[in-house]
């Protein structure tokens, strides 16, 4: 049986706290099926667009605002003090109380009677989801040891693509069936058994390091002294464009990515669903669940993974491998969104989604083994800040932005508007390659060595 460590010890890794394995998976994969209803919620809205559109009498740019700008200007903004917060207080609790406010909204959602409700109750559901991922990559950095993380902050994040997944294949179905507000109430629904779970049974690590290391209380850095401690951190900054634009591009495709198959294979996509006995939206919406969430799972999974053997060796290979996953991804989308039909488009999506899904684990792993424990969550904060201002507040603006354009006064109608504009925004994967590749040298001395 495992003893506990030395207050020496426990300095030297980083305050990490004494977990036992069978505890830690327990709590790695309640946390990540929190991620995967925060996704759930977040994503639901993009196989709804069409149907939302229709019914208030909506523009693309609306679209992306609402799933975008508007959404990220909060999530990002209330992240930050949130972070904060979790830096002193219990986590779970702070986790607990962010899923029941997100999945509320969610719900509420599904009542909307305009635009300005609607967009109303989606800054909520940002507000709400700001509350789970910096404190829960504090958690998970106590929990797991350096040489695990990048694997650890690969699973957590394999949520999203498991929430993409429901989101759109339980999402479309239901729109079918029962309209897309009733999609909304399905959503919202399972927040709160999950919640009481997450205040329930997971542990705050904080206390247990402090009683191990028998120090009065832990640590604390204030958020200047956190920035300024990053200020110093090149790789920190490289990472976090990178991410940035790399969100920036999944974010605008997965808010047009339903719509372009809606407009461009309209007929084929209808006649495809009536085979499987399914609507149009219900067939697409289980076929892009299934493409982003198997690729994007095991996307996620290969990236940590390998990052974890490859880092043992040598610490640039967290910039190395996503920087080569996003120049592969280029060519794998652009086929899709040009291929003739339906099948080509999604094998191409398919191949592609495991490239664009490998830099997550890599990416978190690197810029939480930065600072010391005591900064972690606030940093995570940071990072969420620039990955979700760039990708999620700009990117679903700009490809609506640019679809709108592409399709009026480009003349290119609505299916050509939006097919370019997805393809002409693919294109940044090449800047997010750079940032990565350039990240790997500052690396080498950002790592903490006694970041376990």
């Amino acid at each position: 049986m495992a003893t506990p460590r030395t207050s020496a010890a426990l300095k030297e890794e980083g305050h990490t706290a004494y977990v036992p394995d069978s505890y830690r998976r327990y709590a790695l994969t309640l946390l990540m099926i929190i991620f995967a209803i925060n996704l759930v919620d977040r994503q639901i809205i993009n196989i709804l667009a069409e149907d939302i559109k229709k019914d208030l009498h909506l523009a693309d740019w609306q679209i992306g605002m609402m799933t975008g700008f508007a959404f990220a200007l909060f999530y990002s903004t209330f992240g930050i003090p949130i972070a904060r917060l979790a830096e002193r207080r219990n986590r779970p609790y702070i986790i607990a109380t962010a899923i029941t406010t997100w999945s509320a909204f969610t719900a509420l959602c599904g009542i909307a009677q305009n635009y300005l409700q609607l967009l109303l109750f989606r800054i909520g559901v940002g507000v709400g989801e700001a509350g789970c991922t910096p404190p829960a990559h504090s958690l998970i950095t106590e929990y797991t040891p350096r040489e695990k993380r990048a694997s650890a902050m690969a699973f957590y994040h394999m949520g999203p693509p498991l929430g993409l997944l429901i989101g759109l294949g339980m999402g479309g179905i239901v729109a079918d069936q029962f309209g897309w507000r009733a999609a909304f109430f399905f959503a919202g629904a399972p927040g709160i058994l999950v919640a009481l779970l997450a205040a329930m049974t997971l542990r705050e690590p904080r206390r247990q390091t402090v009683r191990q290391a028998l120090v009065a209380s832990p640590q604390t850095s204030t958020l200047r002294e956190t920035f300024a401690f990053l200020l110093t951190k090149r790789s920190f900054w490289l990472i976090s464009l990178g991410a940035g634009t790399k969100a920036f591009v999944a974010y605008g495709h997965a808010a047009f990515t339903a719509s372009f198959f809606f407009r461009a294979h309209s007929a084929e996509l209808a006649s495809i669903a009536a085979q499987f006995g399914l609507k149009s939206a219900g067939f697409l919406g289980l076929a892009l669940g299934l493409i982003g969430g198997v690729t994007g799972m095991f996307g996620t999974w290969l990236g940590g993974y390998i990052s974890d053997r490859a880092a043992r060796h040598d610490v640039r290979a967290y910039g190395s491998i996503p920087a080569v996953a996003s120049v592969v991804g280029i060519p794998l989308t652009i086929a899709a969104l040009l291929a003739p039909d339906i099948w080509t488009a999604m094998a191409c999506l398919f191949v592609g989604g495991v490239a664009g899904s490998i830099w997550s684990g890599p990416v978190h792993a690197a810029v939480l083994s930065t600072p010391p424990s005591h900064m972690r969550a606030t940093t995570s904060s940071l990072l969420l800040f620039v990955l979700n201002g760039i990708g999620l507040g700009l990117g679903p603006l700009g490809v609506g932005l640019l679809s709108d354009f592409l399709a009026g006064p480009g003349g290119l109608g609505a299916a050509e508007g939006v097919r370019w504009a997805l393809i002409l925004s693919s294109t940044l994967g090449l800047l997010t390659a750079g940032l990565f590749w350039a990240a790997r040298k500052p690396l080498v001395d950002d790592i903490r060595e006694d970041a376990g």
